[in-house]
């Protein structure tokens, strides 16, 4: 008997209930299942009508009941029974279908039927036999059955192998495939034909297409490439042919919500129907589904899904999306930022799509789209999101790379690029970077000058075709006045536009209206115009030939032409007319052509000054935390220098970029892409050898070595101190991974050493370099020493006093620089005798008679490698002291100074501005400053007994320096005694431990070790000693002689008068302050009276950098004068204040001063107009608040200094300096003791201003703990009387809007909710709960404004009861009053 079978009942019962009934139901558990299964097996395998049967079916769908007890290889056999009874049942189908047995095929509708149900309810039910079983991760292939009508299809190939049940492990992921195409082969019935109603056919294929959007729910099953294609060959057979379309796009829908991993498989199926099935109906459904649904802005799943669907729709199928676009870009201004990501993605490659269109028709249509689509994404360049910003950048970058250029475009987007340079999101700057690059690389102006894009000569080019198209223009309209003579102007312009147009069949049609906009003046044309512009470039030079051609040619017809113009007898007419249309139309062509390169250039100029302007904003790049953008930042400099911009000419982003070679590349990061950055760094040393080292192909070896060594020299030229620093470093690093060559160094020592006229700085830019090479490597000097003394120290050197400075810099580097290890007592360095010829050298460079101020930096070089090769550099220098001595003060020089005093009367006037040259580079000023011209120490008109000014400030310079060189060579002393005495001890350990046995050893190691711990305090006391005592104050010291000296210049304004001697001396005074305490305890006072009262900016910074050293010498005295310190940030001179700034900085941050309130004035400098103040400030503040609650500690103080005094500041000041400084308030204990003490300084409070100035500093707290709620509503009785203040109301309320919209877990609400019950007093309740919030503010203000109007009543009245009381006063009152006036007259007089 057949059994009665709905399918549609059946999927529905199957659906919703979770016990489906089987009238014959089986349990494993109680049955012996697997026999019931061979039975109904073998029926099926016999006759696959056989599952009409109720008892097989009943016996199937029992198995798949209680599939989670059957084992896997009944699993299998019931898989391949299922499907070899469908596979027979189909193609018994199929023959009667061709046949066109009607009755035969139909009797087949209800075992396909069955089969789809079983199939179906086995997808599902194969998931509870898989899931524990895959945990073991093993993996057994399934037989897979014979299929067939009439064949077995599993029952005796299965039962044939024996099978142990636990250890087999049967798997469903493999027999998908089989599955899948098996749903196949059915969809290609014709079911119409079976199904005759639509609800049964629409039944019958939801049951064959659900198994498919099951499997797709498990993102394993989707990476298989065989299960993905069968589940999408499914879907798409299904749509094309049987009417699923609304299913399918239900299902897909549904399944874009709530797997995120079908994105990508449902753009491919729909691309796969559209082109391989010619069914693109489905995709535009869905796309105008999706461009009508809301996106939810809180929703971070849902909208990602579908903007991958979207992308890599749009990459699979760009038409399909090109024809919604319009409906698809409405979702533009979702508020979810995924979608608008992807709408962007989606125009990069509908415009690449677009480009490549075919037909000129479509091709005129898709321009048109193509500029909207532009347009599109530069707007969205302003997007609030940092994401769609990026995003936008990314796809401008690629479509860079498209054979099509679109000049007016590319301008647009390059001004853009440009102003996102200053975004204040980093990966926004770093696209922005990087797409400028891409436009460098890209260009479209390479068909001139080699591709360079060189400003001046753009510019030239520009100039002469201006002027050449002038010219022709006006000849162009005398040509046409002479027609009108001839009256032939109407038959000639006809002739003129045919021949032009016979010429012109190569050109296309627009190239007539884009002369007509220029003949109109506009230099840039509308946006098709300029895109074929750009088309029109590619033929410009092929132009520009025939042009040339012609216009040799034109210039001597004319003027036959106007020779045979009186004969009119004899004219030819046509002959005569023709060569009127030939002329007409060289000339038009020759006018197009110019303008058209007329156009070109101005482009090709607007794109390099845009470039140009991005500059300075790269170069602030360069100094980001963020790697990412400093390595683009670098690469824009590489970029923008090969292709010969001005501005990278002259090397500014090139020469500041190398300070980043300080950078420690130490951590790894990733860009947006995945791929590993390189470090900062090794980047860096990759673009210097790119630009300078590299070697250029066609140049022989020889030619490479003068190139690299000529770079490397030319990179010292006009170089800051900082720049040589950095440029030191990187030189060492690079000689130290061997990358510079021998022959390099060779070039380098014969440019220095060649007795040809070399320009001066290419000499000093030799040694200087080999000086840095050799700090790796000190044999780069070793084997020179002889050229250094005879150039830089010889003839050269005195004629070039800075060459000699290098000379001497290099020297030092001869004693080695092994680095100092923290503790260590070893000491690498080399030194040489006293009467090695370097000395003598180097005394004569200094004792050199000289007036030039570059005398000063030579002299501290030269002091220096005496100290740093010299076994005792203090003999030499005490000669050298001498010397000067006796050549200052000789009385055989007293005539001679006069004389010389009288000689550089001109200069006098120049020097004093050299001295105040600002070194912005430098952290300090150098003593290159210190300069003036020879004259008297106190004057001209004192006479002869004055000595030479200029001779003096070189003996006190001298003498400053080399106490200062003093103390640091007997700190190497002291380290070298200790040295010394611990092998002493070390050897003495070893002879004790050898003679004694282990308890004496011990006992006598332990008495050594103290015994060598004295022995080391005794060492460092004898040093301590020598410098505190006998250096200024030894009976036998030399230096002791010039302290007094010094003191007395220094206070002795009015007479010593000269510059460079109060420059000199307060340089020198500074040194010997940090020489010993006694003489710093007794002067310092002068030093900062000097600070106080000097004009001169530079003796202002040299003693605010001098003080920084005192204050690491002695701390405790200059600690207890730091207020005068602090007066340095507010000098007018930038350097003075910038070296103030640095000095504080590193006093402060290294403890060595005590911050006592002045912390006020550092926060001034956060808002200082210059940039680099304003950025040492934050940086001060961002170190500080690394110390252990230091901002926290002086938060009060620095809020009284901003608000109150002489020194306060304006409000709005106040609230940008406070609002950086807050952001270091992040300790929520911080904050709410902050609200307390805030609250109670209401009460001491006065003025309004201090109240409005308390309240935003408390808007500016978080207020996320109940705690600095509470702390806020039990300070309410200090504030309420302040609250009629509108301001201060206004602030009250945002902190209250504020601690509502805390999402925090610690969410305050039971505070404000107590906040808002204290309102409930004579207070209106509002629904509203914010209402609720702000009921006692509103109360507490309108108390606030009634009593601040009683007070203003009684003041009013108190003034007229004054007024009234002193209307009528006594004639005597009178005259007392006058009286006291005249005596208060007396007093002032007597003042």
């Amino acid at each position: 008997m057949a059994i009665s079978f709905e399918l549609q009942e059946e999927i529905q019962a199957l659906t919703e209930n979770d016990d489906y009934p089987i009238p014959n139901d089986h349990d494993p558990n109680d049955e012996d299942i697997e026999r019931l299964l061979e039975a109904a097996v073998e029926a099926v395998a016999e006759s696959s009508d056989a599952i009409t049967e109720p008892d097989v079916f009943d016996v199937y769908r029992s198995l798949l009941k209680h599939a989670n007890a059957v084992s896997g290889p009944m699993m299998n056999k019931l898989l391949d029974s299922i499907s070899s009874g469908l596979q027979a049942e189909l193609d018994a189908t199929m023959r009667d279908v061709e046949r066109g047995d009607q009755q035969g095929y139909m009797s087949h509708k209800v075992p396909l039927e069955m089969f789809g149900f079983l199939l179906l309810w086995f997808v599902s039910a194969a998931e509870k036999v898989k899931q524990p079983e895959d945990e073991d991760g093993q993996s057994v292939q399934a037989p897979k059955g014979r299929r067939g009508r009439g064949g077995k299809a599993g029952g005796k190939a299965t039962s044939s192998r024996s099978v142990n049940k636990k250890s087999e492990v049967w798997t469903w992921e493999d027999q998908i495939p089989g599955t899948l195409a098996l749903i196949s082969k059915v969809l290609r019935l014709q079911t119409q034909r079976i199904w005759t109603t639509t609800a049964e056919r629409e039944a019958f294929i939801t049951c064959m297409t659900r198994p498919a959007y099951h499997v797709t729910e498990n993102e394993q099953y989707m990476k298989v490439e065989a299960i993905k294609v069968g589940v999408l060959k499914i879907i798409c057979l299904a749509v094309k042919h049987h009417g699923h379309t609304l299913g399918a796009q239900v299902a897909i829908m549904q399944h874009l919500q709530f797997y995120e991993h079908l994105a990508e498989p449902m753009a491919e199926c729909l691309s796969i129907l559209a082109n391989e099935f010619d069914y693109p109906q489905l995709g535009d459904e869905l796309l105008r589904e999706i461009a009508g649904k809301n996106f939810n802005g809180q929703d971070q799943k849902g909208p990602r899904v579908f903007a991958r669907f979207l992308v890599r729709f749009t990459e699979l199928a760009p038409r399909s999306i090109l024809k919604q676009f319009s409906l698809l870009r409405e979702q533009m201004d979702s508020e979810s930022y995924p979608i608008r990501v992807a709408l962007i993605e989606v125009i990069g490659h509908l415009i690449r799509e677009l480009v490549t269109s075919g037909a000129d028709e479509e091709q005129r249509q898709a321009q048109k789209q193509i500029l909207k689509l532009y347009d599109e994404l530069i707007v969205r360049l302003m997007d609030i999101s940092s994401y769609v910003r990026s995003k936008v950048l990314q796809v401008l970058w690629k479509l860079c790379e498209l054979k099509t250029k679109f000049p007016k475009q590319r301008l647009q987007i390059t001004a853009a690029a440009v102003s996102a340079l200053s975004d204040k999101v980093s990966t926004v700057r770093k696209g922005a970077a990087s797409l400028l690059v891409q436009l460098l690389l890209t260009h479209p102006y390479g068909m001139s000058h080699g591709g360079l894009l060189e400003q001046s000569v753009f510019e030239a080019e520009y100039g002469a075709l201006k002027q050449e198209l002038a010219k022709v223009e006006d000849q162009m309209g005398k040509a046409v006045e002479r027609n009108d003579e001839d009256d032939a102007d109407h038959n000639e312009d006809e002739e003129d536009g045919e021949d032009e147009s016979s010429k012109k069949k190569s050109r296309r049609s627009k190239g007539d209206d884009g002369m007509d906009i220029d003949e109109e003046g506009d230099e840039v044309a509308a946006g098709g115009e300029d895109t074929q512009g750009g088309d029109t470039e590619e033929d410009e030079p092929s132009s520009m030939a025939v042009d040339g051609e012609n216009g040799e040619q034109s210039t001597p017809r004319k003027k036959k032409r106007s020779k045979l113009a009186p004969r009119k007898s004899q004219l030819d007419i046509a002959a005569l007319s023709s060569e009127q249309e030939a002329l007409a139309a060289l000339e038009t062509d020759k006018l197009l052509q110019l303008r058209l390169k007329k156009k070109y250039y101005g482009e090709a100029l607007n794109f390099i000054r845009q470039i140009e302007g991005a500059m300075e904003t790269m170069c602030d790049l360069l100094g980001s935390t963020h790697k990412a953008e400093v390595i683009e930042a670098i690469e824009f400099f590489r970029v923008s220098h090969e292709y010969h911009f001005e501005s990278a000419k002259a090397c500014i982003g090139i020469k500041k970029m190398v300070h980043l070679i300080w950078n420690k590349d130490n951590t790894t990061s990733t860009s947006e892409d995945g791929n590993e950055l390189k470090g900062i760094r090794s980047r860096l040393l990759e673009c210097y050898k790119n630009i300078y080292f590299d070697p250029i192909p066609d140049l022989t070896p020889k030619e490479q070595v003068n190139r690299i060594a000529k770079n490397m020299i030319e990179l010292t030229y006009d170089a800051t101190l900082a720049e040589l620093t950095s440029l030191e470093e990187m030189m060492r690093i690079m000689m130290d991974e061997n990358q510079v060559h021998q022959d390099i160094q060779s070039k380098l020592w014969q440019v220095y050493s060649t007795n040809k006229q070399l320009p001066k700085a290419q000499r000093r830019g030799a040694i200087a370099i080999l000086g840095m090479l050799a700090i790796a490597k000190r044999s780069v000097l070793t084997d020179r020493v002889d050229i250094m003394l005879k150039i830089g120290l010889g003839p050269f050197g005195k004629a070039d006093l800075t060459l000699a400075r290098y000379t001497c810099v290099a020297l030092q580097r001869l004693n080695g620089s092994a680095k100092k290890v923290k503790g260590s007592l070893l000491d690498k360095t080399l030194r040489l005798e006293m009467d090695n010829p370097i000395f003598r050298k180097l005394q004569a460079a200094i004792e050199m008679p000289c007036h030039s101020k570059d005398w000063f930096g030579l002299a501290e070089q030269a002091i220096n490698a005496i100290y740093a090769l010299g076994e005792h550099p203090d003999v030499l220098c005490n000669e050298i002291i001498k010397n000067l001595t006796r050549r200052v003060f000789s009385q055989d020089r007293k005539p001679k100074t006069k004389t010389t005093e009288s000689q550089p009367s001109q200069p006098t006037e120049k020097d004093p501005d050299a001295m105040d040259e600002d070194h912005p580079g430098d952290v300090t000023r150098s003593s290159d400053d210190i300069t003036a011209p020879p004259e008297s120490t106190q004057g001209d008109s004192q006479g002869s007994d004055m000595g030479d000014a200029f001779e003096l400030s070189q003996l006190l310079f001298v003498v400053g320096h080399v106490a200062i060189k003093q103390i640091v060579f007997l700190e190497l002393v002291e380290r070298e005694w200790k040295r010394q005495k611990d092998e002493k001890q070390t050897i003495e350990k070893q002879a004790a431990a050898r003679k004694g046995g282990n308890q004496t050893s011990k006992d006598g190691g332990e008495e050594l070790d103290q015994v060598a711990g004295n022995a080391e305090d005794e060492i460092g006391e004898r040093i301590a000693a020598v410098r505190e005592t006998e250096l200024l104050y030894g009976e036998q010291s030399l230096l002791a002689i010039y302290g007094p000296m010094l003191v007395h210049i220094c206070g002795s304004p009015h007479k010593f008068k000269n510059r460079t001697l109060r420059a000199a001396a307060t340089l020198s005074f500074s040194k010997f302050l940090c020489v010993s305490s006694q003489f710093c305890d007794h002067h310092h006072r002068l030093l900062f009276k000097i600070l106080e009262t000097s004009r001169d900016a530079n003796i202002r910074s040299n003693i605010v950098i001098a003080l920084g050293d005192v204050a690491v010498s002695f701390s405790n005295i200059i600690d207890e004068n730091s207020n005068e310190l602090y007066k340095g940030l507010s000098d007018k001179d930038l350097v003075v204040k910038k070296n103030t700034l640095m000095v504080l900085t590193h006093l402060i941050l290294n403890g060595m001063i005590k911050v006592k309130g002045q912390l006020g004035e550092m926060a001034k400098c956060l808002e200082d107009p210059e940039p680099r103040i304003a950025d040492l400030a934050k940086l001060f503040f961002k170190e500080l608040s690394t110390k252990e609650n230091a901002i926290y500690n002086n938060l009060p103080d620095v809020i009284s200094h901003l608000s109150t005094g002489a020194h306060a500041v304006d409000e709005e000041t106040f609230q940008s300096t406070l609002k950086y400084i807050f952001t270091f308030i992040e300790k929520e204990k911080q904050a709410e003791n902050i609200v307390e003490k805030l609250c109670q300084r209401f009460h001491l409070c006065e003025e309004p201003r201090q109240w409005r100035d308390i309240a935003y500093c408390l808007s500016l707290l978080p207020f996320k703990s109940e705690r600095s709620v509470k702390k806020l509503i039990e300070g309410l009785q200090f504030y309420r009387d302040k609250l009629h203040e509108p301001k201060v109301f206004e602030r009250f309320q945002e902190i209250l809007v504020k601690a509502r919209s805390n999402k925090s877990k610690d969410k305050p609400d039971s505070d404000l909710d107590e906040f808002e019950k204290a309102s409930d007093k004579g207070c209106f309740y509002h629904e509203d709960e914010a209402d609720h919030t702000f009921q006692i503010l509103e109360e507490y203000r309108a108390q606030g404004e009634e009593d601040h109007a009683l007070e203003k009543r009684v003041v009013k009245k108190k003034a007229a009861a004054a007024r009234k009381r002193g209307a009528a006063p006594t004639r005597k009152t009178r005259s007392k009053k006058a009286a006291a006036a005249d005596d208060n007259d007396d007093d002032q007089y007597e003042d």
